[in-house]
């Protein structure tokens, strides 16, 4: 489920709390680190619950149109095209899926945000919805890119499903756009099941806890690799998530044999793109190019394999 990128931002924010709190329980660190990848799949179960919330609040909603005191013939007859759609109606027929959103149904309704209700005025008005429910075209196609539109355009860009995220998780809106990436995927290829298996290989899983406590247990010898090459910058002036991303680099590059170091080097680099400074990325890889080359003259990176160094 995980991709490699994700591990690492997965890993980086765990790195940086820990860090953050000096915290010395290393055993109860890697615990709070991997159940954080527990809460990607509890994000997934959110906002797909979420979801099937607007779907039951549309039925009510037509529902009550034909109660008007004077009700038009489309209120009488109202166009279903919504809450009858295939992909609506492929999640609503997968029971164990269902059950299991049902534990996240508390954070749409259990506030005082009302946001079921206007999530779906802000559909209902919609351009793309009159369009779609007027459609002429009643292909499986059209059903999904439709979801995906409003799933784009109204749910997963609103504010205050942004704030209902962060107050039950600090992490959920960096984890945001990747389950997004999943959900979408699941939508083109019609498939919606429940799984709670975090990792896609068990070696993920080694890569994930590998890196971090590494990470922690060479911190010391990193922080003299950072002092050599940072150019008379003092270790207290650099960014703390600077620091750390350096050291989950050397970590792939000094110790993970199986690994390309080009591959380690752009990964941090780009990761560095979001999560560091302004100028995080220039300072990153200047200083992981100075230091691979120093490694490689010294014979200190061990990689066996074509194309690996």
């Amino acid at each position: 489920m995980l991709t490699r990128r994700h591990i690492r931002v997965k890993v980086m924010q765990s790195l940086y709390a820990y860090f953050s709190s000096k915290e010395e329980d290393t055993v109860f660190a890697e615990k709070n680190m991997l159940k954080s990848f527990q809460e990607v799949l509890d994000l997934n179960l959110a906002i797909i619950s979420l979801f099937i919330q607007i779907v039951f609040h549309a039925e009510d909603f037509l529902k009550e149109l034909k109660n008007k005191h004077f009700p038009t013939q489309e209120d009488l007859n109202p166009n279903k095209r919504f809450i009858n759609n295939n992909i609506i109606k492929t999640i609503l027929d997968n029971d164990s899926l269902v059950s299991e959103t049902k534990k996240f149904v508390y954070l749409w309704n259990d506030n005082d945000h009302d946001i079921i209700r206007k999530l779906f005025k802000d559909i209902y008005q919609a351009e793309i919805y009159q369009k779609y429910i007027n459609d002429t075209d009643l292909s499986i196609d059209v059903d999904k890119k439709f979801i995906i539109n409003i799933l784009n355009e109204c749910i997963l860009k609103n504010k205050i499903v942004h704030h209902i995220l962060e107050e039950k998780s600090i992490c959920w809106i960096d984890d945001l756009p990747f389950v997004a990436t999943i959900i979408m995927g699941n939508i083109k290829s019609d498939i919606f099941t429940f799984s709670n298996i975090i990792f896609k290989e068990e070696s993920d899983k080694e890569f994930t806890v590998e890196l971090f406590q590494n990470t922690i247990s060479c911190s010391e010898e990193y922080n003299q690799i950072i002092i050599k090459f940072a150019r008379d910058w003092d270790l207290e002036r650099i960014a703390l998530i600077d620091q750390i991303l350096l050291k989950m680099a050397f970590t792939e590059i000094l110790k993970m044999e199986e690994l390309p170091v080009k591959v380690s080097m752009n990964e941090y680099i780009e990761i560095s793109k979001y999560y560091g400074t302004e100028k995080s990325k220039l300072f990153i890889n200047g200083l992981l190019d100075n230091a691979v080359k120093d490694f490689k003259i010294n014979g200190k990176i061990k990689k066996s394999g074509r194309g690996l160094l």
